[in-house]
């Protein structure tokens, strides 16, 4: 990279350095206390699970109390079934008091069984048990109604010494005052986190519900039975779930205890990872000081850091980002620094947005299905990131180039006989003829010595349709060369191929353009003298339209297509890697003999000559100026058959050059052209995995809705990056459009609309050129009549299908989950996203049945080229 380049860097790192240290910056907190009055206590190590049968020995309940020998008070326990019947015996070793407690669910001979084992421990342990719970938050799940808990109570109060209740939220106990007077004291559940109350108000609002408490039952002791906050899991509503959080709500909330004289017990002393299957799902697992593994998860008195690791993070967030930029940098001399900035400020933003999802995945308790799952979102983050730098890589270099690197002035010619000889080549099949006979007046006003025109009909049935073109062929003279043929195999590459064989021995250009496209007088004039440079194969100039004002969904149509051609056509012309199209191209005839002529077993073969052009080592060369102006597709499914034909082409055309695209097989294709050809399709391809996406979206919705206790929405970290991505390609779409295609704000949604209308029909072809078989070619009819309104519509019902689905989707989530969960939330916006190219396609067809207006024909002369401006990028860059 040059000098400059690496100040752009050394800046951008700068910041994103500082940014790191911000976010991390140590915050002090109150002291842990030496002592914190109790833990509830579950002995399950991270291999444990009881829901599956699986318990902790005594021996590790008895080194679990000797780590909290010292430390606190009391535990507590929650049932007295099996092995946890020992624990009030073992913290007796280690001195430490126990509130005993007994599970009490939905079957009653399993709760009387626990109650008689409950009273059994409880006296039996005389010496270390301080209280005695009768359930746990059986009410809040409705295991139970009250008045059975009731009897329960009453009976274990009857048979032991120790102070007897039940653990309930503080709003169980304020609905139910006849449960307060069957027991001893209030045992309190106190966690805001489930509450969706933030962090920073959680304190208050605990002494705030206490003293409601206090004032509904002021003669009933108060124990905080459980009091917390999780280091990992989904934001609830305000409530985030970070280590630095529960740190600082703990150290906060003890201090506040002491002050309060509060009877309080820490949820909890070690994570839980087996909860993640649980009622309270991946948030379950992570309310312990401790890890699974027994170590303190937070400093307990030095100032707290989100990310400890933090330096760690950033210097892989580095790492990667100056590998972004590294590669996006190359070959980006004629770039501005503002658009250096760009690409390393997105670089590194990216790199550290990556960097710690990864982090963030990794502190969790992961299962194997959770890691197989992890590295499928993981590809397909990458996969987002790829299309994102590519899409910037793009913008960058449309928008912030300082000059074109490619001469596209007219070479000078000293001897206008010496012009290259020209052969015209006109395909068509079953045509209007009298489109044709415009398109043939335009050709014979050319402004240009040396030209012949031969015009080629394939397997057109209906004598009154070609015969009429014959006869119009015959009064424009010599020049002008018509042929039937019927039967011809190999479609529009067929005709071609059997043009080029007809072709006078004197020609050394062919130009090719279709049967709609009236030409400017000075097409050839213009263009043709850039094959006076020997390395010139290619010269192209833009697609062009003039029946824009027919309709507003031509209009539409207009504006999108004037996007690759003024600016994607440009950026590639830079490399020598521009997309041949086969309307207003013209090939060095040699080049084409030499490279076997056109394709005919590819729908696409314009753009595929073109790659085998560059990879005989030749140069194209795009000028983006209009010379000619064909008609657009009528309706909506031709629009749409057209666009599925240039994907589904492309897909066919990298199957068959994969190996020359990635510098398997040697080729003269510089690195550039490889880039940007498969750069340069791969929108195409993630719209097609996208569909694939979209699959798995609504059935994991599905899921949520049938299932919400076991499905949560996907991690927003994984959920954010298609928004991202989705955001940032309209605001790509809408800066370059005005900024080089030079089309106002309006204009440029109404192409943002046309492109967003074909990203199913782009699916389907991406998906069935890599799975599915040989596709036939596709003629866009021409002045075809449009389909009435409701037949329009009906070409969008797939789209519709599956719009109503995200739309039912989302409502369901809604209903069923609801959007207590930030993720959740996110989630549901995913799916609203995803709905809107369904959206706009339904859309477009309802615009495309909209009354059209015949125009006239415009005169070749209205096609000049003056009349199109030079896009902004070529003649004022910024």
């Amino acid at each position: 990279m040059k000098p400059s380049h690496w100040l752009v860097v050394g800046a951008v790192t700068l910041v994103t350095l500082s940014l790191w240290a911000w976010f991390n910056r140590p915050l002090e907190e109150p002291l842990w206390p030496d002592r914190v009055m109790g833990f509830a206590f579950a002995p399950y190590r991270a291999d444990q699970d009881p829901q599956k049968g699986v318990h902790p020995s005594e021996a590790q309940i008895d080194e679990d109390l000797a780590l909290l020998s010292g430390k606190t008070h009391a535990v507590r326990s929650y049932t007295v079934e099996g092995v946890m019947a020992s624990i009030p015996k073992l913290a007796h070793k280690h001195n430490i008091n126990v509130m005993v407690g007994g599970w009490i669910d939905s079957d009653d001979a399993k709760n009387e069984a626990e109650v008689n084992r409950l009273i059994k421990t409880v006296n039996a342990n005389a010496q270390n048990v301080v209280r005695v719970i009768v359930g746990n938050e059986s009410i809040l799940h409705d295991r139970l109604p009250v008045e059975k808990l009731i009897g329960y109570l009453k009976k274990v109060r009857s048979s032991v010494n120790a102070p007897v209740s039940t653990a309930e939220p503080w709003h169980i106990w304020l609905k139910y005052p006849e449960l307060v007077k069957h027991t001893d004291f209030i045992a309190v559940h106190m966690l805001p986190y489930w509450e969706g109350i933030a962090q920073e108000k959680a304190i208050d609002y605990i002494v705030m519900r206490m003293n409601e408490l206090r004032e509904a039952y002021p003669k009933k002791p108060i124990v905080i039975g459980e009091v917390g906050w999780p280091s990992d899991g989904r934001t609830r509503i305000d409530a985030k779930a970070t280590q630095a959080d529960q740190a600082t709500f703990l150290r906060r909330f003890l201090a506040r205890a002491n002050k309060e004289k509060y009877v309080y017990y820490v949820i909890e002393a070690f994570d839980q990872p087996w909860k993640a299957n649980s009622l309270e799902r991946g948030v379950g697992s992570y309310w312990g000081v401790y890890n699974a593994d027994r170590q303190p998860k937070f400093p307990f008195h030095a100032p707290i850091v989100s990310i400890p690791q933090w330096y760690v993070l950033a210097g892989a967030s580095m790492f990667v980002g100056l590998l972004a930029i590294t590669l996006l940098f190359l070959d980006s001399h004629g770039m501005r620094k503002r658009g250096r900035f760009f690409l390393a400020i997105l670089s590194y933003g990216i790199a550290s947005l990556a960097v710690y999802v990864v982090y963030d995945y990794s502190q969790q308790y992961l299962t194997g299905g959770a890691m197989i799952f992890g590295l499928l979102l993981g590809l397909g983050m990458i996969g987002v990131i790829v299309v994102l730098l590519a899409e910037a890589h793009e913008w960058a270099e449309a928008a912030w180039v300082q000059a074109r690197r490619r001469d596209l002035k007219r070479p000078e010619v000293e001897d206008e006989s010496q012009l290259p000889w020209v052969s015209i080549h006109v395909p068509a099949y079953n045509e209007p003829p009298d489109m044709m006979i415009h398109t043939l007046d335009s050709l014979a006003r050319l402004n240009y010595p040396n030209f012949e025109v031969l015009v080629i009909d394939n397997n057109t049935k209906d004598p009154a349709i070609w015969q009429p073109v014959r006869d119009h062929c015959a009064k424009l003279g010599d020049r002008f060369r018509f042929f039937h043929e019927d039967p011809l195999a190999g479609f529009k590459a067929g005709a071609l191929n059997f043009a080029m064989h007809q072709t006078d021995p004197r020609a050394e250009v062919i130009a090719v353009i279709d049967s709609d496209y009236l030409v400017n007088g000075d097409w050839l004039y213009e263009l043709a003298p850039h094959f006076q440079k020997p390395e010139i194969a290619i010269v192209q100039a833009p697609q062009d339209y003039h029946d824009q004002e027919e309709s507003l969904f031509k209009s539409m149509c207009y504006a999108e297509y004037r996007g690759f051609f003024y600016i994607g056509m440009v950026t590639r012309n830079e490399r020598n890697a521009i997309i041949q199209h086969g309307t207003m191209t013209m090939v060095r005839r040699s080049v084409l003999e030499d490279v076997g002529g056109w394709a005919e077993w590819c729908i696409t073969e314009d753009a595929e000559l073109g790659l085998r052009i560059f990879e005989k080592g030749y140069q194209a060369l795009y000028v983006p100026k209009s010379y000619g102006r064909g008609v657009m597709p009528d309706t909506f499914i031709d629009f749409k058959k057209q666009r599925f034909r240039w994907a589904y082409g492309a897909v066919r055309i990298m199957r068959a050059h994969i190996k020359e695209l990635l510098g398997v097989r040697e080729t003269s294709l510089s690195w550039g052209q490889r880039y940007h050809f498969l750069a340069g399709w791969m929108p195409w391809v993630a719209d097609g995995l996208n569909f694939g996406f979209n699959i798995i979206a609504l059935a994991w919705s599905l899921a949520m809705i049938i299932g919400p206790q076991f499905a949560d929405a996907p991690s927003v970290v994984f959920s954010i990056l298609p928004l991202i991505l989705f955001a940032f390609k309209i605001l790509k779409h809408l800066h370059l459009y005005y900024t080089n295609v030079g089309i106002r704000p309006m204009q440029s949604l109404a192409a943002a609309i046309a492109g967003l209308s074909l990203t199913h029909t782009i699916s389907m072809a991406i998906m069935q050129g890599f799975f599915g078989g040989e596709k036939p070619f596709f003629r866009t009819p021409k002045k075809a009549e449009g389909h009435r309104f409701w037949h329009a519509l009906s070409e969008a019902r797939t789209e519709t299908i599956l719009m109503l689905s995200f739309w039912i989707a989302a409502f369901g989530i809604k209903l069923r989950v609801g959007f207590d969960f930030f993720d959740t939330r996110v989630w549901v916006g995913v799916l609203l996203v995803q709905s809107m190219p369904y959206a706009i396609t339904l859309l477009m067809a309802a615009i495309s049945g909209l009354p059209a207006k015949r125009l006239p024909v415009p005169e070749p002369h209205a096609t000049s080229a003056d009349n199109y401006p030079t896009p902004a990028s070529e003649s004022n860059a910024t």
